[in-house]
């Protein structure tokens, strides 16, 4: 029988020291759907990463369940092929003076380095992926010389070369002005044509797009809503979501708000 699902967690709880950071988390995650993660912040969305990334583990219990790719034991180096992460601490490993060609090459190996012994054939794997993905305009410029949005699309970029299963984004939009923004959105609902399905972190609608089949709501490390946009991006949700006083607007597949007031 055919197992639909990379993750499937029942009854799971997580401590870190004696606080509880997952809690009562019952969630299964398709192959075939790019969800997002909505919440605000404190709300359990990074420790969900340190779970699936097998960080944190859960308590152990008569009914817990948590498998990876349908295994509850999976090897950490088998787990990293299948999934690649982006969050913002990966910049600051990041040597400014490395070309992006460099820079994508280096996720073949682990490192974020100049690689020194490249072969031939990953020199070629990585042009036929910049050409792929539309960065060859990039590829010898360095990265110091990048703006912000550019930054982060080439760290998507590198976390793409290994071909991952699932691509997880922590808030890929965090401290990017509109225009910065604006070009990492765009440029993610592109890559999502590609093979990997995505797994987007965030508090702000704004990320939200058509490319996201599903969206989950988490406050107080708990899901508090689940389904289609069109099922759960609703007012009444994202104020009970933020404890705010806002309308949620939809226009030709993209959502903002608007602040109320009494």
């Amino acid at each position: 029988m055919v197992n639909n699902y990379w993750f499937e967690a029942e009854n799971i709880n997580c401590l870190k020291g004696n606080y509880k950071v997952v809690k009562n988390l019952n969630l299964r995650l398709k192959y075939s759907e790019n969800v997002m993660i909505l919440g605000p912040n404190g709300s359990g969305k990074s420790s969900l990463i340190e779970l699936i990334n097998r960080n944190i583990y859960p308590v152990v219990g008569k009914e817990v369940i948590f498998k990876l790719f349908n295994k509850e034991l999976i090897n950490l180096w088998e787990l990293r092929k299948r999934i690649s992460t982006v969050n913002n601490e990966i910049k600051e490993r990041i040597n400014p003076d490395l070309k992006v060609f460099d820079f994508i090459l280096s996720g073949l190996y682990g490192k974020y380095c100049l690689i020194s012994n490249k072969s031939i054939s990953d020199i070629s794997r990585v042009e036929r992926f910049i050409k792929e993905i539309n960065l060859v305009s990039l590829s010898q410029k360095k990265i110091n010389y990048l703006s912000d949005g550019e930054k982060q699309i080439v760290l998507i970029a590198r976390a793409l070369i290994n071909n991952p299963k699932i691509l997880i984004l922590d808030e890929p939009v965090a401290n990017l002005d509109y225009k910065s923004k604006f070009f990492v959105i765009d440029r993610i609902n592109e890559l999502s044509k590609l093979s990997t399905n995505i797994l987007c972190i965030t508090h702000d609608i704004s990320m939200i797009t058509n490319i996201f089949d599903r969206i989950i709501m988490l406050k107080d490390r708990e899901i508090i809503a689940d389904g289609s946009q069109l099922e759960i991006i609703k007012s009444e949700n994202i104020n009970k979501l933020f404890d705010t006083n806002i309308e949620v607007i939809g226009h030709k597949g993209n959502w903002s708000i608007v602040r109320k007031f009494k």
